[in-house]
């Protein structure tokens, strides 16, 4: 099927001229309510119409809000009025949830729904399929969202415990709801010596894997990958076992995007693919808020075009990435100034941003 890029922003504009934000369910100025429209990629304003049917503003059209929405207001999306479907297409993607009988859970599956929404949102923006488990499609996109098991109801410790890994097995991401907890993310980050661990970075993070399954792995692309990722059929436990032991590579500043990258080329794949995204996501929001540096102002990354021109590719990447090192060092700066940690604590090797402008040309081969 063939996908357009198409500018889409973060920022909406009730009907009362009222600035919305992508996670907002009522404007606050007039009082309506809202919901996020996925066919359209647009946040709107509704009114309740003479037969008690919830109108969409932005296009006239009828929608019903999603279950989660409705029953547990966890979600703001909407499902088109004739959608046979209860639940809209992000929590429609859901394959488990945590018990939503303990208040604990609810909030923490609360940040969970919104990281995921957040992933689904530039998702869209690039135009990447997004295919949910079918019984015709077993490896389509699914979530699991579960906590470690360590005791019973009653909070006796149990014998046999159940500890949840955040990873990606045949199309379904499953994150563990601690981390969704700020205060036991913040300490895994220390523990495991990272610079940088987010919610919504672990959903960036583990559709890399899926979606190296959805364009890598059988794809003409696959020799390039190995070129500058190295070869996957290298194997990954063991892999994984000498990292845990003996840590990561000395030197890896100069070759992968981050520590945890060097361990194979599946983990530097899936964190080049998150740090793409983080960057698209972050300039995206920068060009909304009409950001300008130096008088220059941070252009939109996500063109209204095709890309079929792959010198046009190449150069959106150059552009992409010079308002990226502007954008970064004008945060940090201002981070600094508050008495805070940078907001982007890396730098970026030669060998990194060829693997960047690589994750760019795969995902602009798409629109064709």
């Amino acid at each position: 099927m063939t996908k357009t890029w198409s500018v889409r922003l973060k920022t909406f504009t009730c009907q009362c001229a009222n600035t919305l934000h992508f996670a907002n369910s009522k404007c606050v100025a007039c009082g309506l309510m809202l919901g996020f429209i996925p066919d359209e990629v647009k946040l709107s304003a509704f009114t309740t119409n003479q037969y008690g049917n919830l109108q969409a503003s932005c296009n006239g059209k009828l929608y019903r809000k999603c279950k989660n929405y409705s029953q547990y207001n966890a979600c703001n999306w909407m499902v088109s009025y004739d959608d046979e479907h209860d639940y809209c297409l992000s929590c429609r993607l859901n394959d488990i949830i945590p018990n939503l009988d303990d208040p604990e859970n609810m909030t923490l599956w609360f940040r969970l729904e919104q990281g995921k929404r957040r992933l689904l949102y530039i998702l869209m923006t690039l135009g990447l399929p997004i295919e949910g488990k079918t019984s015709s499609n077993p490896s389509g996109l699914s979530f699991s969202f579960l906590r470690d098991e360590i005791e019973d109801q009653y909070g006796n410790e149990l014998t046999v415990k159940n500890f949840v890994t955040t990873g990606h097995a045949s199309g379904l991401i499953t994150i563990n709801l601690s981390e969704a907890d700020h205060s036991a993310r913040i300490d895994m980050r220390e523990k495991m010596g990272e610079r940088y661990r987010t919610l919504v970075g672990h959903f960036r993070h583990e559709s890399g894997h899926y979606y190296w399954d959805k364009l890598i792995a059988k794809s003409d692309k696959i020799l390039e990958f190995r070129k500058l990722f190295g070869d996957e059929r290298l194997g990954y436990v063991e892999s994984m076992q000498d990292y845990y032991k003996n840590g990561p590579n000395q030197n890896w500043q100069t070759v992968w995007i981050s520590a945890y990258a060097s361990m194979h080329p599946w983990e530097d794949w899936a964190e080049t693919w998150a740090h793409y995204l983080h960057m698209i996501d972050t300039l995206e929001t920068a060009n909304d808020f009409d950001f300008s540096l130096a008088g220059n102002k941070i252009v939109n990354p996500i063109p209204a075009e095709k890309l079929h021109d792959q010198a046009y590719i190449a150069t959106n990447f150059t552009h992409i990435f010079d308002n990226w090192c502007q954008l970064t060092r004008a945060l940090n700066g201002l981070n600094r100034s508050m008495g805070m940690d940078d907001a982007y604590p890396f730098v970026i090797s030669i060998t990194a941003l060829d693997k960047l402008r690589f994750v760019h040309e795969v995902i602009a081969d798409q629109q064709d």
